[in-house]
């Protein structure tokens, strides 16, 4: 195959690369850096159908975007590999076992969420899941915040929204352009190890000229943009002129599609975001709802985003309108895990021309290091109210000024709950074992205590 014909038609017959698409599918659990590390092992090792250098230069523009950043990653490699098809194939398979999972495990927590089995094993998952985002703090802090005023930085996010309730939109807007002045006058902010090191991995059968490389142009964009922002949002108008714009398919599909455009820095940096709103602004779920529907979007593939679809269900559920309870819940969670995810394709296809000047705007990088550290307290903020809700029985308003801070009423504590964190902690620091493991031990250790209880 010569670089001409890679570039106008697929690299890979489109029949092969959709069976592999398929596999990778069933293998993304570990959230984002083991759905990416199944990508590299599948794409660059064992097919060598993209290089190591070329892989990288792909992940590093995903990591520019919102929402995330494995599921665009695929995308923008299956469009690499066989065009608009192909990041159609591979976006869609990578969310669809998890997206089918999911709604059973919603179905089954609605149904069947107060018997002592379902509670005995979100007794053990709950705790599971605080220590799990414990580890992402650490993680991300430990891999961002290689400057003093980046600490301080994520130390402001993470009492901004704690302590002030400042909304999660303005501190990631605030912690761009704080990035951005700052490094103007401290380059140093902007030097990353990301990637560092990285090895140049095998010789790939492909090669870069190969790849598909659509040329920039005016008429392009327009009409992507035009095409996506329809099939973006064209669910939710049908939903407003069905059911009028009070319903909860529209609320929902307006939340989370603005939710889909704030979401840097991964999951659980919007997910704070996410259970503030759906717990004390909407009332969708019960405080200690949120934690439940993450413990069971960790156990299942693809994105850990997905966890919005749980709440939808949830929260259709319980605000039916005239729909039946059942089929309004279905309805919500696909209407928003289509707001959801849609978006990536949008700025994906909308963007992938145009990554080489995006890659080296430094501006833009220098107000995403800002954005990356506010990220740490933000993470730190979801594990906060994780555990509020999780580890005590009641919490208690604090009110002073522009405080506005919830408190743990602490003779409410779960003694249970406390030692099972403490499991999952030992487990996660001390033994480094992965996520599906420790939900495992975890979910055996909360039906113990609910026999013990029951």
């Amino acid at each position: 195959m010569t670089p001409d014909e890679g570039r106008t038609g697929d690299v890979i017959p489109l029949r092969e690369a959709t069976r592999t698409w398929f596999a990778i599918s069933l293998q993304t659990f570990g959230g984002p850096a083991g759905q990416i590390a199944v990508m590299q092992h599948k794409l660059v090792d064992e097919k060598r159908w993209i290089g190591q250098k070329r892989f990288l230069h792909a992940l590093n523009y995903c990591m520019l975007l919102p929402g995330p950043e494995a599921q665009q990653l695929a995308i923008y490699v299956g469009w690499l590999l066989n065009g608009t098809a192909g990041g159609l194939i591979a976006g869609a398979l990578f969310v669809l076992p998890g997206a089918i999972a999911l709604l059973a495990l919603s179905a089954l927590y609605v149904g069947a969420g107060s018997t002592a089995l379902v509670t005995g094993l979100f007794a053990g998952l709950a705790p599971a899941v605080i220590a799990i985002v414990i580890q992402a703090v650490h993680r991300v802090g430990t891999r961002a915040l290689h400057h003093p005023i980046l600490v301080a930085m994520a130390v402001a996010s993470f009492a901004a929204l704690t302590v002030f309730t400042v909304p999660f939109p303005i501190v990631i807007l605030l912690a761009g352009l704080l990035g951005w002045l700052f490094s103007l006058r401290i380059p140093a902010l902007t030097h990353s190890t990301a990637h560092a090191g990285a090895p140049a991995g095998p010789e790939p059968l492909i090669s870069d000229d190969a790849l598909r490389h659509d040329a920039p142009s005016t008429g392009r964009t327009v009409k992507i943009l035009v095409v996506g922002l329809i099939l973006w949002f064209a669910p939710i108008a049908l939903a407003a002129l069905v059911f009028s714009r009070d319903s909860v398919f529209v609320d929902q599909g307006l939340f989370f599609s603005g939710a889909a455009v704030v979401t840097f820095g991964g999951a659980y940096a919007v997910l704070s975001y996410v259970a503030h709103q759906a717990v004390f602004v909407y009332g969708w779920l019960a405080p200690g709802e949120m934690v439940r529907g993450l413990a069971l979007a960790e156990t299942t593939p693809g994105p850990l985003i997905m966890v919005v679809q749980f709440v939808a269900f949830v929260g259709a559920y319980r605000n039916p309108g005239s729909l039946d309870p059942w089929g309004a819940a279905l309805l919500a969670s696909l209407l928003v895990t289509w707001v959801t995810f849609v978006p990536c394709f949008l700025f994906i296809f909308l963007g992938a021309p145009y990554v080489e000047r995006l890659r080296n705007n430094h501006h833009l990088t220098a107000a995403l290091t800002g954005v990356t550290a506010a990220v740490v307290g933000v993470i730190a903020n979801l594990a906060a109210f994780f555990a509020l809700h999780t580890l005590f029985g009641r919490s208690q308003h604090l009110r002073w000024g522009p405080v506005d801070l919830e408190l743990p009423v602490l003779s409410s504590w779960d003694p249970v709950a406390f030692a099972i964190t403490a499991v999952a902690l030992a487990l996660i620091f001390g033994r480094r074992w992965s996520t599906m493991r420790i939900l495992g031990v975890c979910a055996v250790l909360g039906l113990a205590s609910a026999r013990t209880t029951y």
